[in-house]
């Protein structure tokens, strides 16, 4: 046996192309909640173990940044998980403790069910996960000892009558030494089905050395493999309630908990009001006492305590409500700090801006930030009042309690306590409206 404290490796296989999710797109990339399913895995591995090696396939550059910055072996030929796994093997030389077999498209698997797998682990030769599914389907089968212990597992292709009624299924994750596993890996062999070096044949090798095989059961919502869109679909509505449940746990009010839609790292203070279908991408915090109303969608941003964002709003990377600030309908910030008790009420645009506190943003303003070739900042002094329809063309700042006259398009700094007008002048023309051009041909 292992030392209880000896460490562990995690060998993650990510080389799937997923081609039942009918995508150009590799399957382990495929989000969850605003992440890869990789990074799921990657972060509760990271809770469980002392070292991970990421297998992927050829070509597969996206997928090797996401595993980062853990090393990554590539499985140049796709001929099986055993295959897959052992293609870490360089990786491992002179590990002299346990090693652990993972997919990336198990994402959900939680960091207590691994320390449960290492502790097995250490009370026998090979320890594997396993569940019993409500629909057991295509699922490989552990087949018992008798004695509490795991004989083999037979893949479902391969599997008699008899084997498939078995309720027990492997979840495709088990622990052995080091150096056991990578012995067993170099002779499974290819003589199934498939004609594939399938991993699950470690289980028969270790019996044929008399070793103890056993299983550490575990939950189906926990251990689901994903492999279609369908089962990803599945998969994300888990989470999804999962997450709302946490965020009513903490204190967050949710007023249509089934419409409101999470990331894995959203952030809500407590007595938060989050009103019916919105929807938060990653990196979102929202302070104690802040309302986010209906139909909104941020990202990447920080809505400080007391705000009200919406509804129909839209915060993109990089902004900042502060506190107290009101951002309102069709209003949309990109990069952009609100400051405290500052006001956008309305049908606006506010990128790579910064608008002092207690400013006034009228209808229809836009931050004119794009030059076709780089980005430039909007400055708005505390107190400010922008006029509606009023276009400020970057770079420009308007000074401290300046007023802005509806309708100006803004080129030139503004002094703070100034008033500024910048549009043409009203021409009238008596006699030309619509009833003196009658009769005209």
């Amino acid at each position: 046996m292992t030392d209880p404290a000896a460490p562990a490796v995690a060998i993650v296989l990510a080389a799937g192309l997923g081609t039942r999710m009918r995508s150009a797109l590799p399957k382990a990339l495929h989000p969850i909640a605003g992440r890869p399913m990789l990074r799921h895995l990657l972060a509760a591995v990271e809770a469980a173990f002392e070292r991970t090696v990421v297998v992927v396939g050829p070509d597969m550059p996206a997928l090797e940044r996401a595993a980062a910055p853990h090393p990554v072996a590539v499985q140049r030929e796709r001929l099986g998980t055993a295959h897959a796994a052992l293609q870490a093997a360089p990786l491992l030389e002179g590990w002299q403790g346990d090693a652990a077999v993972l997919y990336a498209d198990t994402p959900l698997i939680r960091p207590a069910t691994l320390r449960r797998l290492r502790a097995a682990r250490r009370e026998a030769d090979l320890a594997l996960l396993a569940m019993r599914p409500a629909d057991p389907g295509r699922y490989g089968r552990v087949i018992g000892d008798g004695a509490g212990g795991v004989a083999r597992i037979v893949e479902w292709a391969d599997a008699t009558e008899a084997e498939r009624a078995e309720g027990l299924c492997n979840a495709g994750v088990l622990c052995a030494r080091a150096a056991d596993l990578l012995r067993w890996l170099r002779a499974v062999r290819n003589d199934n089905a498939k004609g594939e070096y399938y991993l699950t044949d470690v289980v028969a090798l270790a019996r044929a050395e008399g070793r103890r095989c056993v299983a550490v059961e575990a939950p189906e919502a926990e251990l689901r493999g994903i492999n279609s869109r369908a089962e990803l679909a599945a998969a994300e509505a888990a989470v999804q309630a999962a997450l709302r449940a946490a965020a009513l746990e903490a204190g967050a009010t949710l007023v249509a908990p089934e419409t409101v839609f999470l990331s894995h790292d959203t952030r809500l203070g407590a007595d938060v009001t989050v009103g019916p279908n919105v929807v938060f991408g990653p990196g979102v915090t929202v302070e104690e006492g802040a309302e986010i109303r209906a139909f909104s969608h941020l990202e990447g941003c920080v809505v400080r305590r007391g705000a009200v964002v919406g509804p129909f709003a839209r915060l993109r990377p990089g902004t900042v409500i502060e506190a107290g600030a009101h951002v309102g309908n069709f209003v949309e910030l990109k990069a952009a700090v609100l400051g405290e008790g500052a006001k956008a009420n309305h049908l606006a645009y506010l990128g790579d801006a910064t608008i002092g506190a207690g400013a006034n943003i009228g209808a229809g303003t836009i931050t004119c930030n794009y030059d076709g070739v780089a980005k430039h900042r909007t400055e708005i002094g505390a107190g400010a009042f922008i006029g509606s329809d009023t276009a400020l063309v970057a770079p420009v700042r308007v000074g401290a309690r300046a007023l802005v006259g509806a309708g100006s398009v803004i080129t030139e700094d503004v002094p703070d306590d100034a008033l500024a007008i910048a549009r043409g002048r009203q021409a009238v023309k008596p006699g030309r409206g619509v009833g003196g051009r009658q009769g005209r041909g």
